[in-house]
């Protein structure tokens, strides 16, 4: 299993993942989005390959937290497995390496709306700790943050996803 940073040749295999993953293509078509627009951090991009074949992916994305001042954080989304190789720690390990390249590249705050008990396992606490509100309509242990080093108390507000994350 080799993690990596995704390039051009993937896009279609990344395509196939989140679309196998959910049953759908709306996310899929929110990676396809994400890549081509100023919110894209190629560093950040992820997949997993085994055997030459790409069987995982996961995005950190720029997204804003917006109160008097608005800040640039990211957002962890989307992150899929391939159904043949769920349940195999391969989305953990994605979802560690990434915050540690998130972290490493001196950003403050990934935000995910995903299942606290995958999510807490790497240290994320619902975002209303932090007085980060969600703008969707979830449960509040849903929708959860995780300070990295920079992390500064003044990041509080509500979170605005870019416009590709409306068709999602």
């Amino acid at each position: 299993m080799n993690i990596r940073l995704e390039n051009q040749t993937d896009y279609q295999a990344i395509a196939q993942i989140h679309e196998l993953a959910f049953g759908q293509k709306n996310e899929a078509y929110l990676v396809e989005k994400i890549s081509v627009s100023p919110y894209y951090i190629p560093e950040l991009s992820l997949i997993v390959e085994f055997d030459n074949s790409v069987i995982a992916h996961l995005m950190l994305s720029y997204i804003h937290l917006v109160n008097q001042e608005t800040f640039q954080v990211i957002g962890l989304a989307p992150i899929a497995v391939h159904p043949n190789f769920q349940n195999k720690g391969i989305g953990s390990n994605l979802v560690n390496n990434a915050i540690n390249k998130a972290n490493g590249l001196g950003e403050a705050l990934v935000i995910v709306l995903g299942h606290p008990q995958f999510y807490s396992r790497f240290g994320f606490k619902p975002s209303t700790n932090f007085d980060i509100k969600s703008p969707f309509s979830v449960p509040e242990e849903n929708f959860m943050a995780k300070p990295l080093t920079n992390y500064l108390s003044k990041y509080k507000g509500e979170v605005v996803y870019p416009e590709a994350f409306q068709s999602v």
